[in-house]
């Protein structure tokens, strides 16, 4: 017979709500918040906690991975070319060489160990939060942080105030809706800042495409994934996702040498 040890409800809520308001407590001012937990948000997220910076992602949906999920069509199996696979093999994704520099692998195993790698490197993941608006500073023009509220309430159709959470620096990896990228161009107008959109499908150029324009786009405002196709107007690739991997890996890199003064 098991002894299961009884924890009372009131107990239950207790430690949910004093953990959780802790962790968001800790999480007001962070060196990087990443919008989207999708292949580029996950990895960024990776490579800026494993080297030191507290870093938190924020996702609208109450599941992870983006795209990679739905694989192509439902299908289960993603596409990664090289060099994506250095990545893979650092977070330790079993794959399947199915030509010179092309493997294959699940798409849910692919979701797991990036959340796993960001996860267990400190990175700090928070589903259901929408980010809705960001906040800014003039003279010089720069971008502090976000305004978030939970999901359910645009969802719900209630008007309630955000909360907001500042950072030195935000990347947008919301995907092909580039949602902080819009929010920037449409309230700051300074920011001159115009999203040509994304093009229809050219698989080879919108891989190459998405990790050469991976930038800076304005102080303290980054982009990665397919946001970054859609501000410069490259090409959708669909399910392979090596681009998407080596761009979180490059803001990551970006934002690491800018925080950090080199």
């Amino acid at each position: 017979m098991i002894l299961l040890k009884d924890v009372p409800e009131e107990e239950i809520t207790r430690l949910i709500l004093k953990h959780a308001m802790e962790d968001w407590i800790n999480y007001v001012k962070s060196d990087v918040i990443i919008v989207g937990a999708g292949p580029a948000g996950l990895t960024a997220a990776y490579y800026l906690a494993k080297a030191g910076l507290k870093t938190l992602v924020l996702e609208r949906r109450v599941t992870v991975g983006g795209g990679m999920g739905g694989g192509g069509n439902l299908f289960h199996k993603l596409v990664v070319a090289s060099p994506a696979n250095e990545i893979l093999d650092e977070i330790g994704v079993r794959y399947e060489k199915v030509g010179d520099g092309v493997f294959i692998l699940d798409s849910v195993q692919m979701i797991g160990k990036l959340l796993s790698a960001a996860s267990d490197s400190g990175a700090k993941i928070f589903l259901g939060v929408d980010v809705e608006d960001i906040i800014y500073r003039e003279n010089p023009l720069r971008i502090e942080g976000v305004v978030c509220i939970w999901s359910a309430v645009p969802i719900a159709g209630l008007h309630v105030d955000p909360i907001a959470l500042k950072a030195r620096a935000v990347v947008d990896a919301t995907g092909h809706d580039a949602e902080i990228l819009n929010v920037v161009a449409k309230k700051i107008p300074e920011s001159n800042l115009k999203l040509l959109g994304e093009k229809s499908m050219w698989a080879p150029e919108g891989e190459k495409f998405v990790v050469e324009k991976t930038c800076r786009v304005l102080p303290g405002l980054y982009v990665a994934g397919m946001a970054v196709n859609a501000l410069f107007g490259g090409p959708r690739m669909g399910p392979i996702f090596s681009g998407m991997l080596l761009s979180g890996r490059k803001v990551a890199q970006l934002i690491i040498s800018d925080l950090r003064g080199h």
